[in-house]
């Protein structure tokens, strides 16, 4: 598999956003306990955005495209950048961080199973389903204003009635991740 790495160094990939009715959202946990995250992977050469998203949705969670219903996408790449300590410099092309496309999905049913085996290293061995808004403050710091603008940008498809209120905490947190993040962009 190779890597579609920009010129910039960012490394093209999907995210996924899957949603329950009532807006929960799913949240896994990186196998070793290493942090909370949505499903996210790499895009191959020469494939499209959307066969990317339903390849890592079934190679993450074991979920197919008869699963889920697809309701948006960001308009726009994400980015974000590695915190030098991440980046693997003994690989090249040089990889400084991840441009992403988002993708909100929707499961059709409530009693799904979902499978972390089908890849020889796992990307998750728990999950939970959180409301909407609470990823951003179980991410890792750099990814938290990617996050921020997918979740931001996604919330009037998921909820075209009203979008959630935010939490208490948010200004806090997504403040956080924004100074943490630039600094480490900024090499402090």
């Amino acid at each position: 598999m190779t890597d579609l790495i920009d010129h910039d160094g960012f490394r093209a990939n999907v995210g996924i956003i899957l949603m329950r009715d009532g807006g929960d959202v799913f949240l896994g946990r990186r196998t070793g306990g290493r942090g909370w995250q949505f499903p996210q992977g790499g895009i191959r050469r020469g494939e499209r955005l959307e066969d990317a998203l339903f390849r890592e949705l079934h190679e993450e969670i074991g979920l197919d495209r008869r699963s889920v219903e697809l309701l948006g996408r960001t308009e726009r790449w994400l980015r974000y950048r590695l915190p030098s300590r991440f980046v693997r410099r003994d690989r090249q092309p040089l990889c400084i961080g991840q441009k992403q496309r988002w993708f909100l999905l929707r499961l059709k049913q409530e009693d799904v199973d979902f499978d972390f085996g089908r890849t020889t290293e796992p990307e998750f061995d728990q999950w939970r389903w959180v409301p909407y808004w609470e990823p951003v403050r179980e991410v890792i710091y750099f990814k938290r204003p990617v996050y921020v603008r997918a979740l931001t940008e996604l919330a009037p498809v998921a909820f075209p009635q009203g979008t959630p209120e935010l939490p208490d905490w948010w200004s806090r947190v997504a403040r956080t991740g924004r100074s943490k993040a630039r600094a480490s962009a900024d090499g402090h």
